[in-house]
Parts: C-alpha cells; structure tokens; sequence
C-alpha cells in the first residue's frame, strides 16, 4: 500500500501543491496538513480520501504560493503609527535614544502584519477538488504497480511452498522404517527381557500414528489453494490473505513439530522461509 502522488495547479492568484503519501497499515491512518484557504474543506478531504485510499498510513498535504502581486498578508499602518508614537514619547520620557532601525524594530512587534482570510468560492474549490483527485489518482496507480509485483511474488512463493511439501513424501515413509527399527534396536539392548509381539506391535502403531501428518500435509494443500483462489478474487483481500497465511503457518509448524527428521525439518525450515516472506509483504494488498 506504498505510494506517492503529486500534483501542482495554478490559479490567477497563486500556485497549489498537493502531495499525497501512503504506507503500511492494517487501518487507514490519516494525517493531514491543509493551508488555511482551504482547512473548512477538511472533512470533505478526509472523506475523498478515505473512500479511495481505504488503508494505509496516509500523509495530505496541501500548500499554496503566491504568484500575484497581490498577497494576503498586508503590513498594518495604524498599527506601526501607533507604536512609532508610543516609542518617543516614552524615550523622550526616559531620555534615552529611539531606535536607529525604525522598520527593523517595528515589524517585529505584534500585529504589525495582518493576514486577511480569504473565501474560498466554489469555482476555485472545484479546481483545487480535482487536483486531489488527480494526485490521489496517481497513488492508487502507484499501488496497482505494487499490486502487479506483489501477484506474482505471491504466486511463487506459493509455489514453492508446494514443491516443498512434496518433497517431505519420500522422507516421510523412511521415517517411519527408521522409527521401527531404532525402537527394536533399543529393546534388543536391554538384557533378559521378553518381548510381546502383538504389544510391540499395538505400540508402535500408536506412536507412528501420532506423527502421521497426511491431515496437516491435506490441510496445508487446501490453504495454499484457496489462498491462490483469494489472491484472484475481487478487490479487498488483504486481511483475508493475512488470515489464510496464519493458517498456513499452522500447519507448516505442526508439520514440524511432528517430523522426527533432520531432513524433514530442514524442508519444514524453508517453507517457513517462503511463508515469513508472503506474510511481510501481505500488509501491502488492500
């Protein structure tokens, strides 16, 4: 959900510029930082921009020049009369020296400038309304570019959790010889003892069914495809793939905790690679 767009428009009297900034967020986070012309049009913005941009953390910003002789801010004269006027008296009255520097004093005095506020009319607002939309225009294609790199990221890294899973079948029936005979191997150490056949049997069963993972490995086969299904469906899917990514990461970790092998848990640590990898860029997709 990163993006940036930038539009400048002018008006007779002075230059708009409009930038509009997104980054990562689950929710949509707005800061905004309007010029004065135009902050009664604040929740009209704040709108505009929450139905188009949905998520992120979106920093507006909206700033003008002047570019006319005419400006807003104007220098008080009454008010600099008053004070040049209030200054001699008073040094005359403590016979000290008026300023040698009139004007340097002066305009540092309070309310010496006057800044008229303007209204804004509708003609201008349409225009400056249809700058934002194009600047918000150009983030949203900005994203679409994200979005189109994100599409095939995502179907790759899917991919190769597949293959991945694929790759546990041959290990995971050696495991379950390697399992047996390292039990017999055992029991064959301990000196003098008889061993019940059908008990040996019953057991073993038991605790070759406990790491049986053809549930976890259907389980982790259907989330990737519906995760690949989600990914093609319509607009505003992001959270929906974050929790499916949550489910696949649930299993890839039972399938862990079940493998019993270097070989199996090394395919289970680079799944879990591709999975981190999906789960990073997800907070992109809108």
């Amino acid at each position: 959900m990163t993006g940036f767009g930038k539009v400048t428009t002018e008006l007779p009297d002075k230059r708009v510029i409009i930038e509009v900034k997104s980054l990562n967020s689950k929710q949509f986070d707005l800061f905004a930082r309007i010029v004065s012309n135009y902050r009664e049009k604040e929740m009209d913005i704040r709108l505009l921009l929450a139905q188009k941009l949905e998520r992120g953390k979106i920093e507006f910003t909206i700033t003008t020049e002047a570019i006319g002789k005419d400006v807003s801010a104007k220098i008080n004269v009454p008010v600099i009369e008053s004070y040049k006027s209030q200054i001699e008296e008073i040094a005359a009255m403590l016979k000290v020296d008026v300023p040698g520097d009139w004007f340097l004093t002066m305009l540092r005095l309070p309310e010496v400038i006057k800044t008229e506020m303007l209204e804004t009319d509708e003609e201008e607002w349409a225009t400056v309304l249809k700058s934002i939309e194009a600047a918000v225009d150009k983030l949203i294609e900005f994203r679409k570019q994200e979005g189109k790199m994100l599409y095939g990221l995502f179907k790759q890294k899917i991919a190769n959790i597949g293959e991945l899973l694929k790759q546990v079948e041959p290990y995971e029936k050696e495991r379950v010889e390697k399992i047996k005979a390292r039990i017999l191997e055992n029991l064959q150490k301990i000196p003098e003892v008889q061993i019940d056949s059908n008990r040996l049997e019953q057991e073993m069963i038991y605790y070759i069914e406990r790491l049986d993972i053809n549930e976890e490995k259907d389980r982790l086969t259907n989330h990737l495809k519906y995760f690949l299904e989600t990914l093609d469906s319509s607009y505003g899917q992001g959270k929906k793939l974050g929790f499916i990514a949550q489910e696949i990461g649930r299993e890839i970790n039972t399938l862990g905790s079940k493998s019993n092998q270097a070989e199996m848990q090394q395919i289970v640590v680079r799944m879990k690679d591709e999975l981190e990898q999906i789960k990073e860029q997800v907070l992109n997709v809108l």
